[in-house]
Parts: structure tokens; sequence; C-alpha cells
């Protein structure tokens, strides 16, 4: 059974969240885009977490239930602690079998901070204590680093991070078995480090809004449970079949950069500026390539033992055939007459060039068709703004492309 599950999102508790990352939008987002199963997000918010047990009902296999869409118990949390190399920042995705399970969780944790204050909440443990905690109280639960390669709050990040899992997880490193991309890397650009080798790659969309979901996720050939999932993402053994990324370039730290001044930079062009912004002089954010590029010790990928396709969102390609934001009112009413008869992954992914063309005309189908095929153009984002892909590309663009 083909199963498309987007494991870290959060709820209207989050900051910068809108009021509509409630359950109910949640459900009908995740129609529109095919997903089967949705990450709960924040369950250490003892706000939300009283909302998800009304709510959900538990369909006996670890996941739970609201409309058509399944979902399982997950949190993010930001840790902050200090180590002999200094000040540290890791976001770690937790994933949580039962609601009892997540009350034991949430007790221990409450001594480290307050789980009120953001639905992503800041605790003074570290990462390795945070694993030992989690798998204490259940040795089904999973703790998965976020995000693996942002520069402030990741477990690899260029400001905050670690050069090493071990030195991160110390002890609890046995039990650290998946890394989440991200959407400013890719499993290529992970898969040049032998010491990831052993790790499964998953990826996320970490939406804020109901339009993000899905934007990166994971397909299994799998019927749907808790343990199904957490075991195809240890032991992908075939069931885990491939992730669905952004295209890295996308991600807003894909390259290096000083965003005030509007630079980007390659990782070879901060080197040849010593880090610095050639504009006013300052240190650069350095960015996941850049990162990337410290740690890895092949030229090309290794092995990959799950696929990965890469998507430009739907409603992006919408707004690029248009020449439209994809917040303009046109481009929101064709994205949702087209995922009222297809969903959006079905759209992207699965359709036939000639079934495209009968739902959504040539052109769009043709911008699809092109996305597939790898034949995009790409301005990496770098310093927290987004990059840009396009597959629609005009005679006056190209300069800016090229």
């Amino acid at each position: 059974m083909k199963l498309i599950a987007d494991l870290h999102i959060h709820s209207r508790f989050s900051r910068a969240t809108g009021h509509e990352m409630d359950v109910e939008w949640l459900d009908k987002y995740a129609g529109l885009k095919g997903i089967s199963v949705l990450g709960t997000g924040d369950f250490t918010h003892p706000g939300w977490l009283e909302g998800l047990k009304e709510k959900l009902s538990p369909d006996g296999n670890g996941l739970f239930r609201f409309g058509k869409t399944q979902f399982i118990l997950s949190a993010e949390v930001s840790l902050i602690f200090n180590t002999k190399s200094g000040l540290k920042r890791i976001h770690l995705v937790l994933l949580a079998p039962d609601f009892k399970t997540v009350e034991k969780i949430n007790k221990v944790l409450s001594a480290y901070g307050n789980l009120y204050s953001d639905g992503r909440p800041t605790l003074s443990v570290s990462a390795e204590e945070a694993v030992r905690i989690m798998m204490d109280i259940s040795d089904r639960c999973m703790a998965i680093p976020a995000h693996a390669w942002t520069p402030w709050f990741s477990v690899f990040g260029s400001h905050f991070g670690f050069d090493r899992l071990e030195e991160c997880f110390g002890k609890q490193t046995k039990h650290i078995r998946a890394l989440e991309t991200g959407l400013s890397s890719d499993p290529e650009m992970n898969r040049r480090w032998s010491a990831l080798d052993n790790i499964t790659m998953v990826s996320n969309s970490d939406a804020h809004s109901p339009i993000k979901i899905g934007r990166e996720a994971n397909v299994f050939d799998i019927e749907p449970s808790f343990d199904a999932i957490t075991g195809a993402i240890k032991n992908p053994g075939g069931k885990f079949l491939y992730t669905i990324e952004f295209y890295p370039e996308e991600g807003k730290y894909h390259y290096d950069g000083h965003r005030i001044c509007k630079v980007c930079l390659p990782p070879e062009e901060t080197r040849k500026k010593n880090g610095k912004c050639p504009v006013c002089g300052r240190i650069v954010t350095v960015g996941v390539m850049h990162r990337v590029e410290l740690l890895a010790d092949r030229k090309t990928p290794g092995k990959l033992p799950v696929g990965a396709r890469k998507i430009i969102p739907l409603i992006e390609v919408i707004a690029e055939a248009m020449g439209k934001t994809d917040t303009a009112k046109a481009v929101t009413e064709e994205y949702f007459r087209l995922t009222s008869q297809c969903p959006e992954f079905a759209i992207l992914l699965d359709l036939t060039e000639p079934e495209l063309e009968r739902l959504a005309g040539g052109r769009l189908a043709g911008g699809i068709m092109r996305m597939r095929k790898g034949e995009v153009k790409a301005i990496p984002g770098y310093d927290g703004e987004y990059g840009r892909i396009k597959v629609f590309v005009s005679q006056e663009q190209k300069g800016l492309f090229d």
C-alpha cells in the first residue's frame, strides 16, 4: 500500500503560524495534497494536546484519525545547552505511539522549560539527555534531528552545531536512526558524507500553514501503523520507497550570504572572501551547501538506499504559469479547482502528460513535465531568503539564471 507521510508540522500554538493550523483544516489540506498520514506537531503544548485528545480517534495501530486523515503524534523541541566546545542549539522531531507516552514525556520535559510558551518549546537540556528521556519512557519512540544542516538550530548547523553525531548524542547515538534533510539539502548532498551511510534520510514540510504541508514528505509501501512507519524508517528494506523533496536551491539557507546586503555566495566564493560580505565586510551566514562540503568525504553521493523525487509545489507552478504571485486569487482558485479533481501529489508525480493536459491545460502540463525531468532554473536561497525555482523562463529573464 502506497502511503505518503509528512511527519513534521506545527499547530496554531507555534510562533509564526496561522489560525488555520487546526485539525479540521489539516484534514482538508491533507486530502487536497494526497497525504495519508500527517504529524500532529506540537504534542508538548498542553492546549494543543487537549484538543488532539478531544478530536482524534484511535485507529488501534498507533495512529489517530480525524476525517479521512490519519495522524501520528509528533512534536519539535528546541534544545539549548552548553558543551565543552560552547553553546549548542539543536531541534529534534519527536514521534510517540500513544497519548499515555506523550503525557509521560511532557511531564519530564516540563522540568526543563515552559511547555505553554510555544508549540515548539525551548528546553535547557542536552540532546543526549532528551533522547535518553524519550527512550526510557518507551523504546517505540523516535527522535530525529530536525532540518539537520540549517545554520542556527540543527545538529550540523554552521553556528551552533556539531561535526559528528556522536558529539551531539553521546551514548544515545545508537537511537538516532534517521536525519531530516530540511528544505535546503537533499539526500544526494547528505550521501556525500560516509558517516551518514547507516542513517536513513527523511523529508518533511515543517509547515506553519496548511498550504505548506507536504512540500516535503515520505512515501512508504506499508499498511498504516505507527510501528510500520518507524520500522520502515529504521530499516527501509524496500518498504521506504522515496522521499518527496524541495529542490534544495529553493531552501532559504542553501547558499552562503548576507540578506541585508542582498549578497548570495556559493561556498567557493565565500572562501575566497574569507567569509566576509563583500559589501559591508561583516561575516556572512554560512549555508547548508558549504557545511556539507566541509564535512563531506566524497565528491559524489554514495548509495541512495531510499529514492528521492524533486517537486515544485503545485501552487508555485500555477503562479508561474499565470505570471502571478502564489497568493493571487486566480492562482488559489485554480489550485483548488485542480486538487478538488485530483490530489496534488498525483498531479505533480503520477499523471501522464495527456492526462495533465486534459486536467490543467498545455502550459501547466508542460511546466510539470519539465519539473519532473529536472529542467528547471534556480536562484539559490541564502541567509533566510527563499530561493526561486523556475520552469517558465522568458528570454528577458534568462540572464538572471545563467
